[in-house]
């Protein structure tokens, strides 16, 4: 059996999104504001609890798409929070609307949110060599240059340690422990 990192080892559902995705580096916009707004919705919860609902989120969100989003009135607003298969709290939800308009604004500055982004890691991903999980820190320089930044543009629960989980999920920084098989793999 492989080592994995601790956390993926607790559910079939986090191994696998573990051992496929978590700290593979994304420059596709429309799965990188998919990140943006399930580690959004995260605060406070489990990340198992948004995988269990992940592919919900994904009907209930047009499966991502930044415009509709964007364009989500009152009546949408109103249909999500009567999804059960989403997480049903207003603020996370209107967040999710508000993060598309700043997203959209974003990818007209900068040509698309990838560019973006990818300037607060000088476009490569930061390699840690943590030993085991308590070593990885909830936050970093970066994490808080960026969570900065997205709040000046208008977006909101993008707190540094919700920015630091998205930048570790899309690959920015690699912190799988080094015994773990991903670490090397992600090199």
């Amino acid at each position: 059996m492989e080592n994995r990192c601790d956390w993926a080892q607790a559910h079939p559902l986090l191994a696998e999104y573990h051992d496929r995705e978590w700290g593979v580096p994304i420059y596709d916009d429309r799965l990188i504001f998919e990140f943006l707004v399930l580690d959004g919705a995260q605060a406070g919860l489990s990340w198992l609890t948004v995988l269990k609902k992940r592919d919900s989120y994904r009907q209930a969100f047009d499966n991502f798409d930044i415009q509709k989003v964007a364009n989500y009135d009152e009546s949408k607003i109103e249909e999500l929070l009567r999804n059960p298969g989403i997480i049903r709290n207003k603020l996370k939800i209107n967040s999710a609307v508000k993060n598309a308009r700043a997203y959209i604004r974003v990818q007209e500055e900068f040509g698309s949110f990838s560019d973006y982004m990818w300037r607060f890691v000088d476009g490569k991903p930061i390699v840690n060599t943590h030993k085991t999980m308590k070593d990885i820190p909830p936050t970093s320089p970066e994490s808080d240059k960026l969570s900065k930044d997205l709040k000046k543009r208008g977006f909101t629960f993008v707190g540094s340690t919700i920015i630091y989980a998205f930048m570790q999920a899309g690959g920015m920084v690699n912190d799988h422990i080094v015994s773990c098989f991903r670490y090397k793999e992600l090199l």
